[in-house]
Parts: C-alpha cells; structure tokens; sequence
C-alpha cells in the first residue's frame, strides 16, 4: 500500500494520498490547500485517482477539493448528512471571518453512510459515522488503520464549538466506533501526528 501524507494549509492539515502498489489506483483524503503540492505527489507516486473523500466539509478540508477534482478527473465523496446540512456553509463563514476567498464545493458524486466500502484494487476501507465535529463527520478504517479526521487526535480530540458540533456525540463516537477498534490500530488524525487506538485508550485526556 501507498500511503503519502501532506501537511498543507494555514490550519496545518493532514491531506491522506492512499493506493495500491500493485493496481496503481488512489484516493485522496482532505484536499484541504495547497492543490500543486498534492497533485505533486500523486504524479510522483504514479497512482491515477479515482476517488477523493473528505471526513468533513470544513474549510481546512475542503479549500483544494475543486482544483484537485478538476486535475484528477476523480469522484468526490461525502457523508450523506455532511451534504444534508450544506456543503460549504460553515466554511463560507469561517472564510468570511478570515478574509480568504472561498470556492463553493463540487456537487457530490457519491453519498456515504455507515458500513459503506470503499474500495482501491483490493484495499477496503469502511466507512464509520463519527459525528460530533460536524453533523456529518466519518472516519475510515481498514489495513489496520484509520483516517479519524477531526474527531480523534494525538491526545486530543475535535473542536465541538462550531454550528452543528456537539460534544456529548463525539465523545459518543469516539468511544462507540473508534476505541472498540484494535489497540494496535493506527490512527492517522485530520491535524497532528499519528497516533495508536492503544495509545488513546491509555492517555487521551478527553477520555
């Protein structure tokens, strides 16, 4: 498996490049910024991207989705309740606030829920609902790790101060969905290090 990860944008966050050596398909977790250096690296490894995935649609996430989209030619992924609520919405204020420019989101080609596969010549990912950060948060689990976006950190968890958070369901999420998982279960966060479930379970404050 190939799995590159970028540090990209003025929130320092983790954008996810993951594929198979033997077939040569990707996907692309969190184009948050920075679209040269991304697609950079996907030329560099060789993989042809099929599918894009974002854990949430905040602006952090989301700002290079459309030019690495457009690049790529690849499907664009969302939890059905993360477009429910509107895409871009938040990041629109939080862009606003900021003095960035915002680009409103492409329309989603694929809507995830709970227990959906996604899948990269063999390599299986299962989608998990992890709300609490934002009304439609997942992270992804498979090959014995797990993309948590902004709902699990390096001894921290997500920010549950935004509209649409709450605290009691991300606490919720994490200790229903992700602390069941294997101990040894790496943990890839949306901001940060890497991590262990083990690691979590023994020393994250927050649980």
């Amino acid at each position: 498996m190939i799995l590159e990860t970028l540090v990209v944008g003025p929130f320092a966050t983790n954008c996810y490049v993951v594929g198979s050596k033997k077939g040569g398909q990707g996907i692309i977790i969190d184009p948050g910024a920075g679209a040269k250096q991304i697609l950079k690296i996907v030329n560099d490894s060789g993989l042809s991207i099929s599918l894009i995935v974002i854990t949430h649609a905040h602006i952090d996430h989301i700002g290079a989705l459309s030019e690495v989209k457009e690049s790529t030619g690849a499907k664009f992924a969302v939890h059905e309740a993360e477009a429910k609520a509107g895409l871009g919405m938040f990041s629109r204020m939080i862009s606003s606030v900021i003095g960035g420019t915002f680009h409103q989101p492409p329309t989603p080609d694929r809507l995830l829920k709970e227990a959906d596969n996604i899948e990269i010549d063999g390599l299986i990912f299962k989608v998990l609902d992890t709300p609490g950060h934002s009304p439609g948060g997942i992270s992804l689990y498979g090959q014995g790790i797990l993309f948590s976006g902004d709902t699990l950190f390096n001894y921290g968890i997500g920010r549950t101060d935004f509209p649409g958070s709450s605290y009691e369901q991300i606490i919720s999420s994490i200790k229903n969905k992700l602390m069941v998982l294997p101990d040894e279960t790496v943990v890839y966060p949306g901001h940060g290090p890497a991590t262990t479930i083990g690691e979590e379970k023994r020393g994250n404050p927050f649980l």
